[in-house]
């Protein structure tokens, strides 16, 4: 334990340890130490689970099925090389993804013909799972700031078939507050404490105290701004990959006030068979690391009328 301790910075040991107790920071070290097992999505938009599961067998690659998402598939002997030389990778019949990235639009339940916005889109995983569940029938925009990575968006949602998706380069903090969604993600910049993965020193090298703080920063600023352009009566999704109460729960303390808002219990089908962390805000979900999961917080908003 104590060699694993001296992987990650004291300041994060601290708070973990002070919001969870040592029981249950003992349990996120495990998650952290855990070697996470490869996990995809059948994009519904050019296949179908029945023939994704057959051509994986016919490649004598073993998997298992998730309860909560019939298009998620956990592989179990297989990387994620082996399956990029497949051809339903190379058609995009299949995006490599992780369970806990698939809870947000699950959650979110996209409807057609709506106009639906995705804050923070790249790469793309959340932008054409959701454009899937939509059936590529809802009016998607998908914003992206940085040039690098509105580039992998693209490559994404046209390789998904995303048809639906409009990509628009933009930082989403400036978007003007004339614009109206009914539905939107927010899919948070953050410092990413959930996704810390101790066989893997890039998850943790740059981890610092200023990353968390510019983190909230920017969480507080899109939570804002999500509010101001979602319509009144209407839901969104706010999500980090951070287990840190102060990217999440008082986050949401600080902004839902301001704009008459209230959290919607999270329900979802078989939620019993996500490994979970206690959260300070009843129906809010905050996801334990373990090998299946990366750490993960998702939030269900209803603006007030």
């Amino acid at each position: 334990m104590e060699e694993i301790n001296n992987k990650l910075p004291e300041f994060l040991i601290k708070k973990l340890n002070k919001q969870y107790g040592e029981e249950l920071f003992s349990k996120i070290l495990n998650g952290y130490k855990e070697k996470r097992v490869v996990t995809l999505r059948v994009n519904t938009l050019k296949s179908n689970v029945q023939k994704v599961k057959e051509e994986l067998t016919a490649n004598n690659i073993n998997f298992s099925e998730v309860s909560w998402n019939k298009d998620a598939l956990i592989i179990e002997n297989a990387n994620e090389e082996d399956l990029q030389k497949l051809s339903i990778y190379e058609d995009g019949e299949i995006y490599l993804q992780s369970l806990s990235s698939m809870l947000p639009p699950v959650i979110m339940e996209p409807k057609e013909n709506t106009d639906i916005l995705d804050m923070t889109a790249a790469p793309g995983g959340k932008t054409t799972q959701i454009a899937a569940i939509s059936n590529n029938n809802a009016n998607i925009t998908a914003c992206e700031m940085n040039n690098i990575r509105i580039e992998k968006l693209k490559y994404n949602i046209e390789k998904q078939g995303a048809t639906s998706v409009v990509v628009l380069q933009a930082d989403s903090r400036n978007l003007n507050d004339y614009f109206a969604f009914d539905q939107i993600l927010l899919d948070a910049p953050c410092s990413g404490s959930g996704t810390i993965d101790l066989n893997n020193e890039r998850t943790y090298k740059n981890f610092t105290e200023k990353l968390v703080e510019k983190s909230t920063k920017s969480q507080l600023t899109l939570l804002r701004k999500a509010l101001k352009i979602l319509k009144p009566g209407h839901e969104m999704i706010y999500s980090t990959c951070s287990i840190l109460q102060e990217e999440n729960e008082d986050i949401l303390e600080k902004v839902l006030k301001e704009f008459n808002s209230e959290i919607i219990p999270i329900e979802i089908n078989k939620i019993e068979d996500i490994p979970i962390l206690p959260t300070k805000i009843k129906g809010t979900l905050c996801v334990c690391p373990n090998k299946y999961y990366e750490g993960f917080f998702v939030v269900k908003i209803r603006k007030q009328t």
